[in-house]
């Protein structure tokens, strides 16, 4: 696997994970030849995303905590998938700052093999402002558990 500037050991990197949501590709997440056409993995990943904040609790009140925006999202692709396989989309924090997160993320496929991996930023935005809004000491905390 070719080197991937976010992540220094890839099997330190890989066992880092824990939280996963199963993905099918489906037909219209592929073009003509069955191939996964290459914006899907975002799609992925915001799935994946979603469910994650929503298991350790976070930006449930959107009001009070603020909104999570994405700013930045970055994919790497390591094996080709198809239409029908099936994925094991991960999602863990890699580090909590003042006002943002960094997410990574990695597709494991039938075989155990890495055919994705990603990181995106997350700013944490004051809702009526649209500023970005400090993260509480409970949301540092929730993500490091």
């Amino acid at each position: 696997m070719k080197q991937i500037s976010y992540i220094k050991d890839i099997e330190e990197w890989r066992k880092g994970f824990s939280f996963y949501i199963p993905i099918k590709i489906r037909f219209s997440e592929t073009d003509m030849f069955g191939h996964v056409n290459n914006v899907s993995p975002f799609i992925y990943f915001e799935e994946a995303r979603i469910d994650y904040l929503k298991s350790h609790g976070l930006f449930g009140d959107l009001n009070e905590e603020g909104m999570p925006i994405v700013s930045d999202l970055q994919c790497d692709y390591h094996r080709q998938i198809f239409l029908n396989n099936e994925l094991k989309l991960y999602v863990k924090t890699n580090t909590v700052g003042n006002t943002s997160f960094d997410l990574h993320y990695m597709a494991i496929n039938e075989k155990d093999e890495i055919c994705l991996t990603g990181r995106g930023r997350m700013v944490n935005v004051n809702v009526k402002t649209g500023k970005p809004l400090e993260l509480s000491q409970q949301m540092k905390d929730k993500f490091l558990e």
